[in-house]
């Protein structure tokens, strides 16, 4: 059965918030480092703007159904709380956008959950940060997820170099048993027409001991 629409509607916003709370750690990190900003920060307006149209659209088509009883008003409540927590999510993501980027932010895990404590129901598309990644910006968190596919690949490149070897290991040993058959095909040919041979010289001498004995009588 597919998914409610109001649902993946709502995985999607929670999914636009979560880059832009990405974004916005970067945006801090060039400005940070001195870089210009300019073009990540009209990106994130118009994804802010964007978050507030999909929050909204969210309530109306939540009040919509279940102002028509298309859903129960325990699932009404359940997904209230839901466009609360987005709400709350958006309002401190505006203020991170508006806070100059050298001042102390929320850590990327706060701005992806919604606020300090994680309070409001826990979304399924974001996942705890691991301990390898906190307190690396993203573009370190690029590198370092680059150096372990750099990694993989060289692992990748000395398995086939083995599977090759062993390849060519059992095409010669192939081609060994095709020439020893060969080998084995001629000898039983060869013993097969000696043994036709040795046949015909038995029926000869039979012959003429058989008409020896005739001529003695």
């Amino acid at each position: 059965m597919s998914q409610d629409l109001w649902l993946q509607n709502y995985d999607a916003t929670c999914r636009l918030a979560q880059e832009i709370a990405e974004n916005i750690h970067e945006r801090n990190r060039l400005q940070r480092t001195g870089s210009n900003p300019a073009k990540l920060n009209m990106t994130l307006r118009a994804s802010l703007q964007k978050l507030k149209q999909n929050i909204a659209q969210l309530r109306e088509t939540l009040v919509r159904a279940s102002s028509q009883r298309r859903i129960m008003q325990s699932e009404a409540d359940r997904r209230q709380n839901l466009v609360d927590d987005l709400v709350t999510r958006e309002k401190q993501l505006c203020a991170s956008f508006s806070r100059d980027g050298t001042d102390p932010e929320p850590s990327r895990s706060s701005l992806m959950s919604g606020g300090p404590g994680g309070a409001g129901s826990a979304n399924p598309w974001l996942v705890n940060e691991s301990e390898e990644t906190q307190g690396l910006s993203f573009g370190e968190i690029k590198q370092q997820q680059q150096r372990i596919i750099e990694a993989q690949d060289a692992g990748l490149d000395a398995l086939a170099a083995v599977i090759s070897r062993q390849k060519r290991m059992g095409e010669e040993i192939g081609n060994e048993l095709d020439d020893q058959n060969e080998i084995i095909d001629d000898i039983t040919h060869l013993v097969d027409k000696t043994d036709s041979r040795i046949r015909n010289e038995t029926r000869r001498v039979k012959l003429v001991e058989t008409k020896s004995a005739s001529c003695g009588e």
